[in-house]
Formats: structure tokens, sequence, C-alpha cells
């Protein structure tokens, strides 16, 4: 009996801030452990179920780049990074497109329909919501950066009572055009601004951003992120994750959050309880 009272009383906890949240766009980027591990892709479902049934709106947008790799390794296809970014080609487009679209897509789409949700496979070539232009041609070749989000195309799915599963795959402008490989998290971004979401959520595989002595740091503000970058604290690979983040604040998303995918239900410990579990980004502190 008492493991029950307790049951409940984590369920009136998380209350208020489903109240708060109900109806709202809420973005999450999917990728790491999370993405790979078996256990861990059925504990996301789980959480994304959950959340669309007390009325939060998820809206996922997926990585891929280990299989991509993978993919071009067993082709025997050369590929470079630049930078930390792809550099694609068009033959890699070719695998970049097959691996995120016809793969890793259905693939998720399939588990959180299993699961009981509604969920609808796209890419930002379907309808051409998303349309890129080249990074640095001569450098990166067929990788983008986005130059308009149609904001409709998703925001009629989720009227629709739709999940949205978004591949970070834009169109180009040609008839023909194979289309622009995009970061994912900076795809999670410019996608969430422009939906109007109140988070953004980026699984990783790291707690969230660490001070200088490898503690957690729970909340930052913009100019927080800006002094510890400038100081070496964030460097590295979070750089680009802190970087999407303030792309979406600065955009007019409420918070972006920072959390470790390989912790169990880490987005409902981030989302329903004071304490969070990674680390949460805010345009200034008025907002924390």
């Amino acid at each position: 009996m008492k493991a029950k009272i307790e049951t409940v009383k984590t369920l009136l906890d998380a209350l208020p801030f489903i109240r708060e949240f109900r109806k709202e766009i809420v973005v999450i980027k999917y990728g790491g452990s999370a993405q790979r591990s078996p256990e861990l892709k059925e504990k996301f479902a789980e959480d994304i179920l959950l959340m669309y049934l007390v009325g939060i709106k998820p809206v996922i947008i997926h990585g891929g780049g280990k299989k991509i790799t993978d993919m071009l390794d067993a082709l025997k296809i050369d590929t470079k990074f630049i930078d930390g970014q792809r550099v694609t080609t068009k033959e890699t487009m070719r695998i970049v497109e097959m691996i995120l679209s016809g793969e890793i897509n259905k693939e998720i789409v399939s588990l959180l329909n299993s699961h009981g949700a509604k969920a609808i496979g796209i890419s930002g070539k379907d309808a051409h919501f998303i349309k890129a232009l080249p990074k640095d041609a001569a450098k990166w070749g067929y990788t983008g950066n986005i130059t308009h989000v149609e904001a409709s195309v998703v925001k009629n799915l989720i009227a629709e009572s739709f999940i949205p599963v978004i591949a970070p795959i834009a169109a180009g402008k040609e008839m023909g055009h194979p289309g622009y490989n995009i970061n994912a998290d900076l795809c999670a971004s410019y996608v969430a601004k422009a939906i109007g979401a109140n988070k953004i959520i980026f699984l990783t595989d790291t707690e969230g951003v660490l001070d200088k002595e490898k503690n957690l740091i729970s909340s930052l503000t913009k100019q927080d992120v800006e002094d510890l970058k400038a100081d070496g604290v964030i460097h590295g690979g979070m750089v680009p994750k802190v970087d999407a983040c303030l792309e979406a604040i600065d955009g007019g998303v409420h918070k972006a959050h920072i959390i470790d995918g390989r912790l169990e239900h880490s987005m409902l410990l981030e989302l329903f309880t004071s304490e969070g579990v990674g680390t949460q980004i805010v345009q200034q502190k008025e907002d924390v």
C-alpha cells in the first residue's frame, strides 16, 4: 500500500508541470545512445507516448551519423569531416537520405506507433518545407544551411494529432536537386523557432553542461553560455549543442535543455520535476 501511495504522490508532483506544458509544442532532438540502445529506444517511445497522452505536442528531429558512416564504410565509400561536419558529396548524399529518411526515420515512426502513438515520418524535402543553400559547396559539398522552414506543414500535422518525426534533409532550389544534409541539432532549432515551440530538448551522451570541476550546471543564461565558451569551459562537441540552444531561444523558444539520453526516462525527469536532470538554457535570469 505504501508503494502505491508513493506512486500517487509522484503523479501529483508532476501535475503542475503537466498543466503548464499541456497543449505546448516540445521539440526533441533524438540522437546518441538513446537512439542506438534497444532498451533506451523503448524508454524513449514510452516517454513520448506519455507526453502525447497528457496533451503535450512532441515533434522529433533525429540524427543518424553513426549509421551513415557504417553504411559508407560497408560500401567502401570514402567519407571525411571538416570541423566536425561531414563533407557530403553527391554520392554520399544518396546514402545520407537512404539511411535518414529510409531507415532511421521509419524505424522511429514504427516504434512510436507500435506503442500506441500516432507518428508520421517526413523530411525537409516533403512539401519542400525545409529549404537550404550550400554551407560552402567547395568545402562541404551538399552540406547545407537552412534558409526557410514552412511552419504550416508541421503545424498541420500537429493539428491532426500526429507526432511529426523529421529527418534533417533539406530541399534545394533546382529541379532534381539531391537535397542537403543538415546538422540535426541546428535543424531541430530552426524547426522549433519556426513552429513556436515552448521548449527544445537535446538528448546527448553527457549529463549536460559541466563546469571546470566537471559538475553539472543546472541552469544557464545566454550570457553565461557566452562567458563559458570564452573561458574554454564549454568546448569541443558541446559548442555546437549550446549554439543550437542559443539559436532556438533567440528565435523565441522559451527554454532549451541539454540532457543525458543514456538515463532512462530523462525527458520526463526534466519536464515533470522541479530539479530536472540536465542543463536548461534561457535568454535571461527572469526566465529561469
